[in-house]
């Protein structure tokens, strides 16, 4: 790469992404009554259901021959296959291996498809300039959750830290 290219200005690419997904939230640390008081409606035995939007953030230098941070197609194949596929039209609860542990939320849900889309990263697109950023799941029109995806260094346990915004709306 050029030093020009090196350089340049550090761009911010968004891509949103929408899926459909159901859930129950219910913790098996808690009694019937305080999973009721805890999650509400949403503790109903038959779960419910969202129409999600995810968006990602790239960021990078622009690469000087494409004017592109990535092909955009590769990267919507990069989702799909990664997350979309495992998650629309799926029951999280039965369906993602990691809510056997953790309720289903969708401050864990963001950071689980964080972990996810940042694991596989480096093997589809470690040879571009470009990196993940974070993950932010829209729930509602008011409930929006967002995770950073660090970049560990190698050997290093990544960490995702998990910024919720939220303007109070039921399930």
């Amino acid at each position: 790469m050029r030093a020009a290219e090196q350089n340049g200005p550090l761009v911010r690419v968004g891509r949103r992404y929408r899926f459909s997904a159901s859930h129950r939230l219910h913790s098996g640390l808690l009694s019937a009554e305080r999973n009721r008081e805890v999650y509400g409606k949403c503790n109903n035995p038959f779960g419910h259901g969202h129409d999600y939007v995810m968006e990602i953030v790239l960021a990078g230098r622009v690469d000087a021959a494409s004017g592109r941070l990535v092909p955009l197609d590769l990267l919507d194949a990069f989702v799909q296959r990664v997350w979309l596929g495992q998650v629309d039209r799926r029951n999280l609860n039965l369906d993602l291996p990691e809510f056997a542990a953790l309720v289903p939320t969708t401050e864990n849900l963001a950071a689980v498809a964080a972990r996810r889309l940042g694991e596989a990263w480096p093997h589809w697109f470690g040879a571009l300039p470009v990196r993940l950023e974070k993950v932010r799941i829209h729930e509602t029109r008011n409930n929006i959750f967002e995770v950073l995806v660090p970049q560990a260094e190698p050997g290093e346990q990544e960490s995702h830290e998990v910024i919720v915004e939220s303007r109070r709306e039921g399930a």
